[in-house]
């Protein structure tokens, strides 16, 4: 496995990409880093290009994004902006892209929630269309966008992974997958058998976090890891997990992290 990290969650600076971490995240030895697709979407072009510059001197790529939309969108409803949605997500991934990343996670809970007066079969149906044309979109990109289950206090549709591989099959789109997050199946009591169950050829990323609070994993009696970690064996997955966690210790708690990740999931 590849061991990386949503630095966004841990971001201390303004524009909250968390990239004046990445020097302490490569002398840590992770592999990877998982920035956010909101904001790099909306950044002017210098403070892109500045960002660029800091990924290319860290010695570790971005290979995947998380944080998809920026949270003032709504894709269902009265309010809903689908266009505009998708000329954030086009400007997005034409910098993903630019800086090699090859997934994408869709979590974006408000964005995509079900407002009062819209059932949830309308909503449903709405966020299809909408996964259907961005992985049209994606597919020019060459980056594939994944399908993130969250828990039901971030958004009232697809709260599970059983309901995102649903959601997948129903795209039908080669570049519209599944990320699955430990931290968010906790919180929701799912069975890590649903992996198995469901998740053959449809997995691609990983998130994970200490449900208690949201923070790095640092031990393996902090929560049942190990039936995740062994449905994720069972299932022949052998790609990335991101900690998409909170620390105000950054240096020692991601530290504590790579070194579980190791002991538990190998190299």
């Amino acid at each position: 496995m590849r061991f990386g990290c949503c630095l966004n969650m841990v971001a201390s600076e303004p524009g909250g990409t968390g990239i004046e971490k990445i020097h302490t995240l490569a002398e840590l030895g992770y592999d990877y880093v998982e920035l956010p697709l909101a904001q790099i979407s909306t950044m002017g072009a210098e403070e892109f290009r500045e960002l660029k510059r800091a990924v290319d001197a860290s010695g570790v790529r971005c290979e995947t994004c998380n944080n998809f939309c920026p949270g003032e969108l709504r894709l269902i409803g009265e309010d809903a902006d689908p266009r505009k949605a998708l000329e954030y997500a086009g400007r997005g991934l034409e910098r993903a892209q630019a800086l090699g990343v090859e997934y994408t996670g869709f979590g974006s809970g408000p964005v995509r929630s079900v407002p009062e007066g819209v059932s949830p079969e309308e909503g449903y149906e709405r966020l299809a269309e909408f996964l259907r044309e961005l992985g049209t979109l994606a597919e020019k990109h060459h980056i594939t966008v994944l399908i993130e289950p969250v828990r039901k206090a971030e958004s009232n549709l697809i709260n599970t992974y059983e309901e995102g591989c649903r959601l997948a099959a129903d795209v039908a789109s080669p570049a519209v997958k599944m990320l699955v997050d430990f931290y968010h199946m906790a919180v929701e009591a799912e069975p890590a058998e649903h992996l198995l169950k469901f998740g053959r050829g449809k997995l691609c990323h990983t998130h994970i976090a200490n449900p208690a609070g949201r923070a790095f994993p640092a031990d393996e009696s902090e929560a049942d890891y190990a039936s995740f970690f062994l449905a994720l064996e069972k299932i022949g997955y052998n790609g990335r997990i991101s900690c998409e966690a909170y620390t105000e210790n950054f240096e020692k708690d991601a530290g504590k992290a790579l070194e579980f990740l190791r002991r538990n999931c190998g190299r």
